[in-house]
């Protein structure tokens, strides 16, 4: 399995602890930053670990915040992306069994690190159950396509 894994500054510390476990369990992980605690601004590289799952360079996604909310919301702007933000186990579990979730937003000020690489591994383990759910995510993904194409398309002439 191939992560994208990226944090702002708020981050930092719990990405890097998150990159260390999955290394350490032999996860092939892709580091897009932040790099220390100077402070940026979160959506750049939200979006560059969301797109890169999208454009199939990685199979999940991983990014961490302050809350995870920012995050989750910039890689949900992005169709085909389905971000979870996950303060607990359960939740990891059923965005991926239930959602296909394909990108895990976490806080680091809201999720101590224990924590939080229980939520990691239990988020990558876990299969989509397929099945009444898939029909439902077909459903999220022709809303977006819809949705989408009437963003795309150029107004009208009068």
């Amino acid at each position: 399995m191939k992560i994208a894994l990226g944090c702002d500054h708020a981050g930092f510390s719990l990405k890097e602890a998150v990159k260390r476990h999955l290394q350490e369990n032999d996860v092939y992980v892709y580091d897009f930053g932040t790099f220390d605690e100077n402070s940026i601004d979160y959506p750049d590289i939200a979006f560059t670990v969301s797109n890169s799952v999208l454009e199939g360079e990685f199979d999940r996604g991983i990014f961490i915040c302050g809350t995870g909310v920012g995050g989750a919301m910039v890689a949900n702007k992005i169709p085909g992306i389905r971000a979870a933000l996950c303060e607990n186990t359960y939740t990891a579990r059923m965005s991926r069994e239930h959602n296909n979730a394909n990108v895990l937003c976490m806080g680091s000020r809201v999720t101590g690190s224990g924590l939080a690489l229980e939520i990691v591994d239990t988020f990558l383990k876990t299969p989509f159950q397929g099945g009444r759910h898939q029909q439902r995510v077909a459903k999220i993904e022709l809303y977006e396509n819809r949705y989408c194409k009437t963003q795309q398309q150029e107004p009208e002439e009068d």
